[in-house]
């Protein structure tokens, strides 16, 4: 067997082998209990403990003027307002073409969805199942709502966890990014079930404030 020195072996590891690089959280955003926080910061806050009242109260403070918000179902526009706070803090335009990932969880996927279109269809004698409310009885749908107003046309995934899951999220989003299947990532948790919710969303990039690792996201969460 020939000598190899450990010095030339070092030398030759580092040459071959990619050592994966580091990513950031660049900001970050929750919405739950009647409050918006973008960064650790309440930007919003609202008495009322009606979820329908409260996101409509959040959507005109923060002035996210988007018709098509009205619309959705409650989990699209939880997952929507929040990446629209975050996008537009980061400055992002549907102008400008940017290949960001989009990579959401929750645990009841579109469950409180589900529940309003089977009442729609379980009435015999008022039958009518709505395609407005059918067409978001899949949790992803929320995923697109975001992507068609900053015309997102990249990498994107919604997983069902029984818990937010940062070990899973984030070293699938360290695998896009280091694979250049995007230069940065939206990812995050959003959950509703009846009146109790929650968004913890984020963006992940080259550089930020915050080191992206499991240790950082459970503590942001």
């Amino acid at each position: 067997m020939p000598w190899v020195s450990t010095t030339r072996y070092s030398f030759v590891k580092k040459r071959c082998l990619k050592l994966p690089k580091d990513h950031y959280i660049k900001s970050y955003c929750h919405i739950q209990e009647n409050s918006v926080f973008l960064n650790g910061q309440p930007v919003f806050e609202n008495g009322s403990s009606d979820f329908s009242t409260f996101i409509k109260s959040a959507y005109k403070h923060l002035e996210t003027d988007y018709p098509k918000f009205f619309k959705m179902d409650n989990l699209s526009k939880l997952a929507f307002l929040a990446a629209d706070l975050l996008l537009q803090h980061e400055k992002t335009t549907p102008e400008k073409e940017e290949n960001i990932a989009i990579v959401l969880s929750n645990k009841a996927s579109s469950l409180d969805t589900d529940r309003k279109y089977q009442r729609s269809i379980q009435d015999k004698d008022n039958f009518y199942p709505s395609p407005g409310v059918f067409v978001y009885t899949l949790p992803n749908i929320c995923i697109g709502e975001i992507s068609i107003k900053y015309k997102l046309y990249s990498e994107n995934s919604f997983f069902i966890f029984d818990n937010f899951n940062p070990v899973y999220l984030s070293d699938y989003c360290d695998n896009l990014l280091q694979n250049r299947k995007a230069d940065k990532v939206l990812c995050g948790w959003v959950d509703i079930d009846k009146e109790q919710y929650k968004a913890f969303l984020y963006i992940i990039d080259d550089e930020g404030p915050i080191l992206h690792n499991t240790e950082e996201l459970n503590q942001l969460f």
